[in-house]
């Protein structure tokens, strides 16, 4: 089964707990849980992680290259500080769809500016946890899409 690698960053281990007003009641495992399941039902299976430290994300991504068919990425508050993260996506070949829980546009200024979305094919903003749900599907859709063309 090609895999998928959902990646998350600092603070979204806390999910569920932090800001439930921002950002919903459901927990990572539980964002977990129906991510892998949509996955297993459109035949895909699913590496799903979290991390507050940096270097861990960009040696998922590095991972990714080698057996990963796409990368959905929440990078939290990396999105707005790493381009190392940045780096490592640029060298990964698949698709890579960046998602936020809330709607950052309508936060703080400096949270308008992404560096992943430099190199994501699609971006989800503002639709809470099932955001997962349609970045996965939205990564799918293009490697599909990829296939077709093959």
């Amino acid at each position: 089964m090609p895999v998928i690698y959902v990646l998350n960053g600092p603070n979204l281990n806390l999910l569920g707990k932090r800001q439930p007003h921002i950002y919903g009641g459901k927990t990572l495992a539980d964002v977990e849980t129906e991510v892998r399941g949509l996955a297993s039902e459109l035949g895909f299976d699913i590496r799903f992680h979290q991390s507050n430290r940096e270097y861990e994300i960009i040696d998922w991504i590095h991972e990714a290259r080698e057996d990963g068919a796409a990368v959905v990425i929440n990078p939290a508050a990396f999105t707005h500080t790493s381009v190392a993260i940045l780096d490592a996506l640029n060298a990964f070949e698949g698709p890579v769809i960046e998602i936020h829980i809330s709607n950052v546009h309508q936060r703080e200024s400096f949270r308008h500016h992404s560096f992943v979305s430099l190199r994501a094919d699609g971006i989800i903003v503002g639709m809470g946890t099932d955001g997962y749900l349609l970045a996965l599907r939205g990564a799918i859709s293009r490697l599909n899409a990829q296939r077709s063309k093959k």
